[in-house]
């Protein structure tokens, strides 16, 4: 059902940087770019994650109860892209572990300040 996720950015070069590194370890690549996005994927027909430069050219600035969910596929998948995450200078919204029943995830803002979950159940 979900295409493709976008989140903002001021600072294209930054961010990109950032989720290259980041989304390499769940073995996505860039698929899509251009000077207003960069999209990732890892591969054909699956969800592509986006930063983009605002359409209206005002800052980006992360929503208030929005949040990207990332499923890892392992728990230790979740503690050491966390751990990536964190290394590259996102910031910590919650260590991983246990949740609700079989949830286990690991919270992080990116260098954005957009919210982001690793999970696995």
């Amino acid at each position: 059902m979900i295409g493709y996720i976008t989140v903002g950015t001021n600072n294209m070069e930054r961010a990109a940087k950032f989720y290259d590194e980041l989304l390499a370890e769940m073995g996505a690549k860039r698929a899509m770019e251009s000077d207003r996005f960069v999209g990732w994927s890892s591969g054909e027909g699956t969800p592509m994650f986006m930063i983009i430069k605002p359409a209206d050219g005002s800052d980006a600035k992360p929503g208030n109860g929005n949040m990207v969910a990332l499923a890892a596929g392992s728990n230790d998948k979740v503690d050491s892209l966390y751990a990536k995450a964190i290394s590259l200078g996102g910031t910590d919204e919650g260590e991983p572990g246990p949740r609700a029943g079989t949830f286990y995830g690991g919270y992080f803002r990116d260098l954005d300040g957009n919210k982001f979950v690793f999970f696995n159940m």
